[in-house]
């Protein structure tokens, strides 16, 4: 076991199962995943520009629906409409994913997550699901499979899915509620889940959402994740690129925290 709480990334067994589009993710690591929902929705495109020269490669469309979470945002057709240079990592907290996967690989989807939650009895099959689909913005492209869990939820919870699955997200508050803080128990879980990523042998990309400010991103870039998503401490109304490209500079300067690549 890795008892640093450091993430040991390593060729094993299962690199001939990881494709070139996940090694690309994986060269891209440490990185910023943009909350595109909290930029200004009427002037979307504007907002998105204004990341530019700030070193982000990623957008994160949280998709709720009203019943999973209480909040409703938007669906697969604001997500396709939002053209765009950077990557689309989409977030679905909603029920019954399974009927809505294809239409967020359609609107352009890189990345798709679903929380084990809310598709508890069959989330193996359906990260299958999702990794079988196409990605319509380059036929040389997968489709991320990611799986989300609530802070309410265990850890081990997703340790028989650990053989497909390729992003695991801890949320560190809980989905649909605006105004809360980032959980302190989210440290422990991010160590445990370094510990099952570690110890499955794959290359599996961790992930941290929810209650990210200026405040705490140098201690949650000690945390060792992969990708961390910020939302609302990006477009705060004052200058959205300077403040991805000081969230990214600490991310970055997070990268070389015992992280081990072997060939």
């Amino acid at each position: 076991m890795n008892i640093t709480g450091e993430k040991l990334h390593k060729k094993t067994k299962d690199d001939k199962m990881t494709t070139s589009f996940h090694h690309y993710i994986r060269s891209l690591t440490p990185m910023l995943s943009v909350g595109a929902f909290a930029a200004d929705m009427m002037h979307l495109a504007a907002e998105i520009e204004k990341l530019d020269g700030s070193g982000v490669e990623m957008l994160h469309f949280d998709v709720m629906d009203g019943v999973f979470c209480p909040m409703m945002t938007a669906g697969p057709s604001f997500i396709k409409q939002a053209q765009t240079k950077y990557l689309k990592d989409v977030h679905l907290m909603i029920e019954n994913p399974a009927s809505k996967i294809s239409l967020f690989a359609e609107a352009g989807a890189d990345m798709i997550t679903v929380h084990l939650e809310s598709y508890p009895a069959h989330i193996h099959s359906l990260i299958q699901a999702i990794k079988k689909l196409k990605n319509v913005n380059s036929a040389d492209r997968e489709i991320i499979a990611g799986v989300a869990i609530n802070p309410g939820t265990p850890v081990d919870s997703i340790k028989n899915i650990l053989d497909v699955v390729d992003m695991i997200t801890i949320l560190a508050v809980n989905p649909g509620w605006q105004g809360q803080s980032f959980i302190k128990t989210t440290a422990k879980k991010v160590e445990q889940a370094i510990s099952l990523i570690n110890e499955s042998e794959r290359d599996i990309l961790l992930c941290i959402d929810g209650g990210v400010t200026k405040e705490n991103i140098h201690d949650i870039a000690q945390m060792a994740p992969d990708i961390v998503v910020a939302g609302s401490a990006i477009f705060d109304g004052k200058d959205p690129e300077d403040n991805a490209r000081y969230f990214v500079n600490i991310l970055k300067k997070g990268k070389t925290k015992g992280l081990i690549h072997e060939t």
